[in-house]
């Protein structure tokens, strides 16, 4: 079993009892509801079929509902080419965010890449501390500022040095507070903005953080940050200890945005790349023989 389903697959146990060959409609509603799948997009997964499903019927509806009405209608996390790459982190205190950041630099680092932090979340001196830390533990470049400071400096500073030194990634976080101040969402629009002109209006990366164990709870939350920043992609973290890995689909219906990584555990190496694939085998898996 996939590490960042184990939880939702005992759970779905726990509920079921012995895996099936075929199961009741109206069982198997409400055992994707236990795994967090809002009950819209069961109703649309299932709305074709029998009373009595199979493994390769739901895999069916699932493979129809991720692709959309096309092919082409499909979420997919879109790649830079532009060097340096540089990924603008958002999310709340507490979901992961800086952990996330750290993660993300010593995957690209053991890939052979040139990586620099900017440790853009000066709202919090402990913010910065940490980031400092994770530069040192896996050995890549920061540029920090004092508590306080501009952060939007900071991401040019950051830019402007990633530019100098030839590096391969940007990783930039920013601050973590609730994003309902209207003060915040302008300072993380304009932090936003900074990184496209220093880029010379070249795309770049804005990244949100999600804490998994909030599954279909946190996409209000979501809303509001895609709304201000038209984010390209999301990091879900701590799924390696929540049951509601259901919550992927929700998340993907409802911000259509692509998961790009998966948090599953506190280890430098435990951020995998979400697939598709892996998820829906791993789901099928917990319910059918």
């Amino acid at each position: 079993m996939f590490a960042f389903l184990k939880k939702t697959s005992e759970n779905i146990s726990r509920f079921l009892g012995q895996k099936q060959k075929k199961i009741q409609k109206d069982i198997l509603e409400e055992i994707l509801i236990e795994s967090d799948i809002s009950y819209e997009i069961i109703e649309k997964m299932l709305e074709n079929l029998g009373e009595q499903i199979s493994r390769d019927e739901l895999r069916v509806a699932i493979d129809r509902f991720f692709r959309g009405e096309s092919y082409y209608d499909k979420v997919r996390f879109n790649e830079i080419a532009n060097s340096p790459i540089v990924y603008l982190i958002f999310g709340v205190n507490g979901a992961g965010k800086t952990t996330s950041i750290g993660k993300l630099a010593k995957r690209f680092k053991t890939q052979g890449k040139k990586v620099i932090l900017g440790a853009g979340d000066t709202f919090r001196a402990a913010a910065i501390e940490q980031l400092e830390l994770w530069s040192k533990r896996i050995g890549v470049d920061i540029i920090t500022t004092k508590h306080a400071h501009d952060p939007s400096a900071l991401a040019y500073d950051t830019i402007n040095a990633a530019v100098a030194r030839k590096m391969d990634y940007a990783i930039i976080d920013t601050a973590g507070r609730l994003p309902n101040q209207i003060n915040l969402k302008n300072e993380l629009i304009k932090i936003s903005k900074t990184c496209s002109k220093a880029l010379n209006n070249q795309p770049f990366h804005k990244i949100l953080v999600l804490d998994g164990t909030q599954g279909s709870s946190s996409i209000e939350q979501a809303k509001i940050f895609h709304e201000c920043l038209e984010l390209d992609g999301i990091i879900l973290t701590k799924m390696d200890g929540t049951s509601k890995g259901g919550a992927i689909l929700s998340i993907i219906h409802e911000l259509k945005l692509p998961i790009i990584f998966l948090g599953v555990g506190e280890k430098e190496d435990e951020l995998i790349e979400f697939h598709e694939n892996e998820f829906i085998s791993g789901l099928l898996d917990s319910i059918f023989m």
